[in-house]
């Protein structure tokens, strides 16, 4: 898999912001959630790549698709509406990229079947809204992650936006402790299901104390915008996701995203509008409660041909995930370079493991720390 060159990493921000321009009179949430969607898309998005994105009903994200110089686009959505909204919304930009619309449901469908001729031909699969729609039950789950499987490339990408279960739920479970201070006298198993703030309301169907695999409902909602939703559980998700054959990368909440990248996103930010972050680029605090109800995902495909790299959970940001993919491009180079050698056979198999060795060092900002051992 390729990458963008920029000349400085600060060349990323900016080249988002004249590539893209957020509403600046829409809400505080849709402005916070299409930078989000921005922010991953040109962090993973390469010129000429094949992309098949998930749930891609409305075409609201034609633009970024476009200004992010893919080839080719593979669109997918539950409904006929949906499929032919996004199709309008392509054929109203330039067309500097191929596109592909199919109406198929991800969670119920078996895409190696209805859509066979597409096995493994997408770089990145994404799903920037709708993930959490598979939580009905296990088997939707899994159903969504094997289709994923089936059209990535090996070391393709699946990534997207979710709302953050974990923090979602630590939420209501402070809003029930802090239910039973006030309410001593109450019946114990009487608790809140609503969780109101400054920007936001949301309200669980039925009310429990564990936190269930599969199936739990609530409702979100912004000001006149209520979505109904059912929280994912992430450590299913992993299982799920590994026994179709992709590896976990990261789950990451958005605000952590956000400061991990600061540097590079903030101007965005400071041109979305204001109210979002200070003048330094820290998001205030309306920001920050917003932005921390989502959360990233990323999971990878393995390359066979690929030598096996440590697994990922290091790969934080704009910078690791880059690092990692120049990595996967020197390795098969110097793979193809051993073989082209008769007498390289006994050298490749006994001195490439520790043929290489990467030793990342690096501060807390834009990456973390890493050895990559090959």
């Amino acid at each position: 898999m390729s990458f963008r060159n920029l000349e400085t990493w600060s060349d990323l921000g900016t080249s988002m912001s004249s590539s893209f321009a957020i509403p600046r009179t829409e809400s505080t949430h849709h402005r916070l959630y299409e930078f989000a969607k921005l922010a991953l898309i040109k962090i993973f998005v390469h010129p000429y790549a094949t992309v098949c994105d998930l749930y891609c009903g409305g075409g609201v994200d034609a633009e970024k698709w476009d200004g992010a110089q893919i080839g080719h686009y593979i669109g997918i959505d539950v409904s006929s509406s949906g499929v032919s909204e996004m199709r309008e919304a392509w054929e109203s930009q330039r067309k500097i990229y191929t596109a592909e619309f199919f109406e198929a449901d991800p969670c119920t469908e078996n895409f190696g079947v209805q859509l066979q001729e597409k096995a493994n031909q997408a770089d990145l699969v994404c799903c920037l809204q709708n993930l959490q729609l598979c939580f009905e039950n296990e088997e939707n789950a899994r159903k969504l992650l094997h289709n994923v499987s089936s059209l990535l490339k090996p070391g393709g990408y699946f990534f997207g936006i979710t709302p953050d279960s974990s923090t979602i739920w630590a939420k209501y479970q402070k809003n029930v402790e802090a239910y039973h201070n006030r309410s001593g006298s109450m019946k114990p198993n009487i608790v809140p299901n609503c969780i109101r703030s400054e920007s936001y309301m949301i309200t669980f169907e039925v009310e429990e104390e564990k936190f269930p695999l599969f199936g739990k409902k609530y409702q979100l909602k912004f000001a006149h915008d209520p979505a109904n939703s059912l929280l994912v559980h992430f450590p299913s998700l992993i299982r799920l996701a590994r026994e179709a054959g992709l590896e976990y990368v990261e789950i990451q909440n958005l605000t952590e995203f956000y400061d991990d990248n600061r540097m590079h996103f903030a101007s965005m930010l400071l041109n979305a509008g204001p109210n979002l972050v200070d003048p330094r680029g820290r998001l205030l605090p309306r920001s920050f409660d917003v932005l921390g109800l989502y959360t990233t995902f990323i999971f990878q495909k393995p390359d066979p041909d690929v030598p096996h790299l440590l697994q990922p959970h290091y790969c934080r940001t704009t910078v690791s995930i880059m690092m990692r993919q120049v990595f996967v491009i020197l390795s098969k180079a110097m793979m193809r370079a051993l073989s082209c050698c008769a007498d390289c056979s006994m050298v490749a198999s006994s001195t490439w493991p520790s043929l290489l060795c990467f030793n990342v060092l690096a501060s807390r900002t834009p990456f973390h720390s890493a050895t990559i051992c090959f």
